[in-house]
């Protein structure tokens, strides 16, 4: 993959795109500066989940993120942003319908997270610049994706058993991994977002999942923002 390798951390400020098209150049433009070697927090004290809900008309959203303990997983710090989509419902431009909300939720966090770890998707994604990769290039944070469902790429397996996995392909370039999580459970969809090796964005994902199929960053935050939709409040 042509991209940065190992280089010093930059951020660069989020911008909304005024259409489309705007949106997938910003996409092109800002994949070559996503660091995929990491290696990132081989052992970090706290781990961030971010996850949106929606509500049934499409035009309100809550943000969640929950800061876990990472060797309790207890929850440590959350925050919520409600508002509504920034940016239309278009199939690989998610990023920009949930980050203002999703940023607006990490700010009101008071203890800072080591590592993102997104409901979503990092290069697995077809211009390589999924969810995790933009937030992980905004906020300088190391950042993985864990989809529960693909949006490119093929893969055969993996295995039945928890730790299993197999390569995610698409076009011969390995985009991410396929891992079981829970013995005969449906899989997971890891990839890099920015600051990460791949072989440790697996490590952190199965040390997430210790009881169920998802991390449980992404089953907190998803809770958390359900509750935050439901009652309609803003709160963090």
């Amino acid at each position: 993959m042509d991209r940065a390798r190992g280089a010093a951390v930059v951020t660069v400020p989020y911008r909304p795109p005024a259409d489309e098209a705007e949106a997938r150049r910003v996409q092109e433009e800002l994949r070559f500066r996503v660091d995929l070697v990491g290696p990132g927090p081989s052992a970090p004290a706290t781990v961030a989940g971010l996850d949106v809900a929606y509500a049934t008309s499409g035009d309100r959203l809550a943000a969640a993120v929950t800061v876990l303990d990472a060797t309790s997983l207890a929850v440590v710090d959350e925050a919520v942003a409600v508002g509504r989509p920034a940016f239309p419902y278009v199939p690989g431009l998610f990023a920009f319908r949930e980050m203002p909300a999703l940023l607006a939720a990490l700010d009101r966090l008071t203890v800072r997270p080591e590592l993102l770890v997104c409901d979503g998707h990092g290069v697995a994604h077809p211009r390589r610049f999924g969810l995790a990769c933009h937030l992980g290039l905004v906020t300088g944070l190391p950042a993985i994706g864990v989809g529960k469902t693909s949006l490119v790429g093929t893969w055969t397996g993996p295995g039945p058993r928890r730790g299993e996995w197999s390569p995610l392909r698409d076009r011969d370039e390995e985009v991410g991994r396929v891992l079981r999580t829970r013995d005969g459970t449906r899989p997971v969809f890891v990839s890099v977002g920015h600051r990460m090796g791949l072989e440790n964005a697996v490590e952190r994902v199965m040390a997430l999942t210790p009881r169920y199929r998802l991390p449980e960053t992404t089953r907190t935050a998803d809770q958390l923002c359900r509750r935050a939709l439901a009652a309609g409040g803003d709160r963090g």
